[in-house]
């Protein structure tokens, strides 16, 4: 049963939906419903909708189609609409001589315009019904679209062209007219039908182009959805058989021979091998593995035979994660398409609003009806809001796309705006400036206390912990004591060490500060060692010294994040000796040190009252706090999961130069979202004074609407080719 209260989450395939409006009004239909939350993105021609436990997926359908749209709770087909590409085939076939001779004049034989109606009848009533039909639905419910304004302007032109030619004096044969590319003074000895169809076929022709453009900017996130593998090899009683992947359990192993697509998440258990990991990270370079290492669904065996045991299956594997946060972000919506939204929703009305203005100036202004007219109708087809729906969600589609093959995963297009003005990225140090992988290098007994007892001790009580000191201590202890004692009563101190019952002593492993230490402290931290203290029954026994290698690309990274704008902080709960140790190494010149977990929050928190708009870089559980209090958070993916969880941005690679690209890359996909919608505005800005002043042809203004779209979709595709420096 689902408990009252519960909020469940949907995405709906929205079909019917042509321009920005239809999406607003299936956004607003949904958003009626009581404690309905629903998000509709035009590029992607989908909804994601929240919606309480007492509501029905059934409903939220019924909510779509009483508006005239179609739903479902599937994934909505990828190929254009059906019969788009046939209907502009015969369009452009038939519609071809009718403006042909309608623009050129020595062309015009006897007859001609008669012949010219009975091509336009087809192009404009059978080629554009689509334009029709979705008016008449909308009409119905109250409603005015991007298709009103189509149907509306080609219909205007098709019937005077008829009313011209069986009641006014364009029926005669020998007729002629000549091609401006402004409304000219028309008679009822004029037609109009190349605008007709001149139109028809161009928004077909746009609405085509558009189709097969969202697709290719979809192209990233299908191609990650079919990277899985379809079937594996699972070892049963020593015995292979093949079952399909859905099949797999947590604890199976399955093998994986060279070429093969690892099936799921899991750890090698047999072989070695080069596991090429690019699908998931960006990264070009196959990584060694061996038993014990951890590899991820979707990426390719290189080498040798390897057998893995499953750790992750289905929904809970890094790369149906990966494509669940790119899906989200899509379907999310940044300020600046809130504000297009808003837009485009009052949008058709005021158009229809200036058109009637439009017709009814002309005749006060002592011009004749068919000028009037035309100038109206050159209004209602330039003023189309498509580029506008399509202007952030398409450059959002392309860039979270791409940021995906490259291991960049943005959880939201909000994420977008926080990157322009982040100035500060406070780095976490371990596992994120250095390798976090930690190596015992010193065992420091006290006088008396053999070393193998005080790695014993230490090894037995740091078993529970997960901290990556706990993690280098276990591994020398185990591998130079036969046997670690049983451990009872542990307990974790966040950030200053463990405690544990060791057959039956208080082991304490911790800080120095806070224990009675050695003067070898200050030694070792000189050297850029981390050193705990090992003490028994409050006595100490001795010190260990662990050190942490920078990774090699961190000091590049630091300059990267300069050139960016960024002030960068190294934050570490280390010693400061052993912090500007390493801040000194990749070149970092502002330190906090010695801070407890708790306190990274306080540290966020006392840069942001500075007036320094925060970004936090991290990896571990303690940095997850922090990470949801900056002002953006980029998490390491190859960290724990509530700290990829707490991220705005997750970094699969850990790589620090990675965080500088999703910058870029973030940055780069506002700068388009911005200049799509600057080029849209700025489109309708310019046309829509030109058509109402008579000084467009209604033809040249349907080639410009689709036009517009195409541009729209066409400047976000450039997103594909951002190229990152970290590769």
């Amino acid at each position: 049963m689902t408990a009252a209260g519960t909020t469940h989450r949907v995405e709906l395939a929205i079909t019917g939906m042509t321009c920005a409006s239809c999406a607003n009004r299936v956004e607003r239909k949904l958003n009626k419903l009581d404690g309905v939350t629903a998000s509709v993105n035009y590029a992607t021609e989908k909804a994601s909708v929240e919606f309480p436990a007492g509501t029905a997926v059934a409903d939220l359908v019924s909510a779509v189609e009483a508006a005239g749209y179609g739903a479902s709770p599937e994934r909505p087909a990828e190929e254009p609409p059906a019969g788009l590409g046939d209907r502009l085939a015969v369009a452009a076939l038939l519609g071809a001589p009718v403006i042909a001779l309608g623009m050129v004049p020595a062309w015009q034989f006897p007859g001609w315009q008669w012949v010219s109606l009975a091509l336009a009848t087809t192009v404009v009533w059978v080629c554009g019904w689509p334009f029709h039909r979705a008016a008449a639905v909308n009409a119905r419910h109250g409603a005015s679209t991007m298709d009103t304004l189509v149907s509306m302007g080609v219909a205007v032109s098709y019937l005077w062209s008829l009313y011209a030619l069986v009641f006014g004096d364009a029926g005669e044969l020998g007729m002629r007219h000549g091609f401006s590319f402004v409304p000219r003074p028309a008679t009822t000895g004029d037609v109009y039908l190349e605008v007709a169809v001149g139109v028809t076929v161009f928004l077909l022709l746009g609405r085509w182009l558009e189709a097969r453009s969202k697709r290719r900017a979809g192209a990233a996130l299908r191609a990650m959805l079919e990277l899985g593998a379809k079937d594996v090899a699972v070892l049963r009683d020593g015995v292979e058989a093949r079952v399909p992947v859905a099949a797999l359990a947590v604890g199976d192993r399955f093998v994986v021979r060279p070429g093969e697509r690892i099936a799921t998440d899991g750890v090698v258990v047999e072989g070695a091998s080069a596991v090429d990991r690019s699908v998931v990270t960006g990264e070009s370079v196959p990584e060694e593995v061996g038993p014990g290492d951890r590899v991820v669904g979707g990426t390719v065996n290189a080498g040798g035979r390897l057998v893995v045991a499953a750790e992750r299956v289905g929904a809970d594997t890094q790369l149906a994660r990966m494509a669940r946060l790119v899906e989200q972000a899509q379907s999310g919506k940044a300020a600046v398409q809130r504000l297009a939204d808003r837009v485009s929703a009052v949008f058709v009305p005021v158009v229809l609003g200036i058109a009637v203005v439009t017709l009814v100036g002309w005749l006060l202004a002592g011009r004749p009806l068919e000028f009037a007219v035309t100038a109206a109708v050159a209004v209602l087809v330039i003023a189309c809001p498509c580029a506008l729906g399509l202007a952030t969600p398409t450059a959002l589609l392309v860039g979270t796309g791409r940021g995906a093959q490259l291991g960049i995963l943005v959880k939201g297009p909000e994420v977008l705006e926080s990157t322009r003005r982040v100035d500060t990225v406070v780095l976490d140090k371990t596992g994120t400036v250095t390798t976090g992988r930690l190596e015992l290098v010193a065992v420091l007994p006290v006088p008396g206390v053999p070393r193998e007892r005080l790695l014993a001790l230490a090894g037995a009580a740091e078993r529970g912990s997960e901290h990556p000191i706990a993690a280098a201590v276990v591994r020398s202890a185990e591998a130079e004591v036969p046997a670690l004692p049983a451990v009872s009563g542990f307990a974790n101190r966040a950030g200053l060490g463990v405690t544990a019952v060791v057959d039956g002593h208080e082991v304490t492993v911790g800080r120095p500060d806070d224990l009675r230490s050695d003067p070898l402290v200050d030694q070792e931290r000189h050297k850029g060692r981390t050193v705990v203290a090992v003490a028994v029954d409050g006595e100490p026994i001795g010190l260990l010294s662990v050190t942490d290698s920078v990774k090699p690309t961190s000091a590049e990274a630091v300059r990267r994040l300069r050139e960016l704008g960024l002030r960068p902080v190294l934050l570490t709960g280390d010693h400061r000796v052993v912090a500007e140790a390493v801040a000194a190494e990749v070149g970092v010149t502002e330190v906090v040190a010695g801070v407890l977990p708790a306190e990274k929050v306080a540290v966020v928190r006392r840069l942001q009252a500075e007036g320094r708009v925060v970004a936090m870089v991290g990896d571990g559980v303690n940095d997850a706090p922090a990470l949801a209090a900056a002002d953006l958070g980029l998490a390491m993916g190859t960290g724990a999961d509530v700290a990829i969880e707490a991220g705005d941005l997750t970094l699969v690679r850990g790589d620090l130069r990675v965080a500088a690209d999703a910058i870029r890359l973030s940055r780069r996909t506002l700068r388009t979202v911005r200049g799509n919608l600057f080029w849209a505005f700025a489109y309708n800005v310019m046309g829509l004074p030109l058509a109402a002043l008579g000084l467009l042809n209604p033809m040249l203004a349907g080639a410009a609407m689709a036009f517009s779209s195409v541009f729209v979709v066409t400047n976000s595709l450039r997103l594909r080719g951002f190229r990152p420096v970290s590769g």
